[in-house]
Parts: C-alpha cells; structure tokens; sequence
C-alpha cells in the first residue's frame, strides 16, 4: 500500500523539554491511525508536525514520497487539515465558518453554497448555516470544526484529541462520522487521542507515545497486550495504579496510589506495588453503596465513551478510574458529563501486576 505520510528520526524541542524523540513512523493511504498516549506525551506536536504548521528540530519527513522542505510545505497545508482540541470557531454564523476556507481556496459561491450544506448533512447538523457558531454547545461547536475540515476534502485528515470533554451524543455522532468519511471517502487520518476504547473502536494501526517516545506500533490489539509493567506507566489505561502497599493485619493491604486514594487489596503485600482493576468489576450509582466492597469513592464522571450496547465512563474520584456499564444503566440513571457518582469494588477485585 502506498505510503502517505513517513517520519524519520523525528525530534523536537522547547526550550529545555524535549517533547518528541528521535520518532519513526510510517502512515498509509487510507488508513485510521491512532496516536495514543497521556496528555503530554507529544501527541499534539507530533500532528502539527504532520499538518506543516511546526517544523521539527531534527528528523525528516516525507509526503506522497517527496521530501518536506521550505519550498514545498505549502503543499503539505493543502492536503492535510487538522481539527484541534480546542475548537476555534469564529464569531459569526456556521455557514461562514465552514466557507472560510473554501474562499481561501478560491472556490465560487455555487461550489462554496453546496459545499456547506453536503458537511453539515454530513455532521447532522442540516439547517445551521445561520446560527452563531458561538452560541452553540460544545459538542455542536466540534462538528462545526469537523465539517470545516471536511469541506476542503483533503488527502489527510489530522484530528487531536477529537471527542475529549463532550456530551455522549456528540461523541457517538463524531466517531461514526469519521468512519463514514474513511469508508466512503477514502480519507487518510491520523487521530492523537488518550482514549484506548477510540483507539480499538475506530483505528487499524495505533502507536503508543510515552514521552516523547514511541514505544510500540501495531494493530490496537497488540497494543493493549504489551507487558503490564509498560502499561502501568500510562495511567489512564485500564485502571493501572502503581504506590506503597501497607499490611493491615486483616489479611489485607492498603495500596496509597497518591491524591488521597488508598486501595484496599485481598493481598498481604509491604513495599512498591502496581495493581489494576478491570473496568467491568467497578459498580457505580448515584448514591453511597451499601455493601461489602472494601473499597468506595466519590467521584465526577469526565469523558464518557459509547460502544453500543456498553459505556465506558472515566470517573475522576481523586484519581481517574474507568468504569464500564450497560447502555440502559447509562439511560436510565440519566448520566452525562459531570454528573457526580459513587463508585465502589472489592479488594477481591483488585490484582496486582
């Protein structure tokens, strides 16, 4: 398969912080790459790299096989756009946030007109051509930069971390936009996101960036069968906590992972130590459980996945926690970003890496 986008021996720096090292990378026509990682890991730079709107401090990069240099980045910008995190829409109406670019490229007011209205069928979002971008909510604002991305019908699509902070709905809508778009269009893209269920859902080959590095490439699956003492070092893959484990004396210990939470495990253990606990061992409700589990939190749900017939929450209960329900539990307790939950499990659930 033809090679679209190859890195080699990337790196970049600011200042003292190096944020991405010596990186290789290949991405093919075609594909849903994903980019996965913390925050910080140099995912973001990585992609604005790739868009040409960065350049790296060492390294080289190739686009359709030729070499990016000064004289030729331009038309790196022309066939690649990137949505960002942060959505930056203008002040004025949807129509003419989504025509900006097409005017840039000269396009008439006919082309410009049909345009619109195909991305917005495209985003659902038919009809909006004269609302304020500004007034709407923030999930509609990330379809806006979607379908503003999409109008130009670039080779590659960039997108950094493209469903982070948004309601369920919006979420769902996105990431099945996004596969249409691959299918149906053919679009290259590359996605930069900490979000591993995204990653299985919609990628066919993920890296897996820990500072600066990238650490594995493969099919998603390969991914999340590294060694367990790898994943640990990424925190918010699957409930991974690395502390100090203290007996109790009960035939059990008491793991403090740091930010005032301490997990109570049915091991005696004393020392350093990593555990983990799976998503679907985690209960969650709206009011205090009563029950035997050993260990209970109050938490904040903060980014919520929809995979069908599951939902996969992360909870921010001083650390993060991933929690996996069915949808119906998510409907009926009526859920959403920020909702406050209780979380509780047992110190049976708990293992240790």
């Amino acid at each position: 398969m033809k090679t679209v986008m190859e890195l080699e021996n990337i790196s970049k720096t600011y200042g003292n912080i190096t944020a991405l090292q010596q990186v290789n990378l290949k991405i093919v026509e075609g594909e849903v790459f994903s980019l996965l990682g913390p925050n910080g890991s140099g995912k973001t730079t990585l992609l604005r790299i790739m868009a040409g709107i960065e350049k790296p401090a060492s390294g080289e990069m190739r686009f359709n096989s030729v070499k990016v240099e000064g004289g030729n980045i331009n038309d790196v910008r022309l066939k690649t756009t990137m949505v960002f995190q942060k959505t930056a829409l203008f002040n004025t109406s949807v129509y003419k946030n989504i025509a900006y670019g097409l005017r840039l490229r000269e396009r008439s007011k006919k082309e410009t007109d049909e345009k619109v209205r195909e991305v917005l069928k495209t985003v659902k979002l038919e009809g909006y051509e004269k609302r304020s971008a500004k007034r709407l909510s923030g999930g509609e604002q990330q379809r806006v930069a979607l379908a503003r991305a999409l109008a130009l019908d670039t080779q590659v699509l960039l997108l950094d971390e493209p469903t982070a902070n948004i309601d369920p709905k919006n979420v769902s809508i996105i990431e099945e936009v996004l596969s249409w778009v691959n299918k149906e269009k053919k679009t290259t893209m590359v996605i930069a996101t900490h979000n591993m269920f995204q990653t299985e859902t919609l990628a066919d080959r993920a890296a897996l960036l820990l500072e600066g590095k990238i650490v594995k490439v493969g099919v998603p699956q390969e991914i999340f069968t590294l060694p367990s003492k790898l994943l640990a070092s990424y925190a918010r893959l699957e409930n991974v906590f690395s502390g100090v484990s203290k007996v109790t004396g009960e035939g059990t210990s008491l793991v403090d992972v740091g930010d005032g939470v301490q997990i109570e495990t049915a091991f005696e253990k004393t020392g350093n130590t990593t555990v983990f606990v799976r998503p679907e061992d985690i209960i969650l409700s709206l009011n205090p459980i009563v029950s035997s589990a050993r260990n209970s939190f109050k938490g904040r749900i903060v980014e919520v996945s929809d995979l069908g017939a599951i939902v996969r929450l992360r909870v921010k209960a001083g650390r993060d926690f991933t929690v996996q329900i069915t949808k119906r539990s998510f409907n009926d307790m009526q859920l959403n970003i920020d909702s406050k939950v209780f979380l509780a499990f047992k110190a049976s659930s708990v293992q240790t890496v």
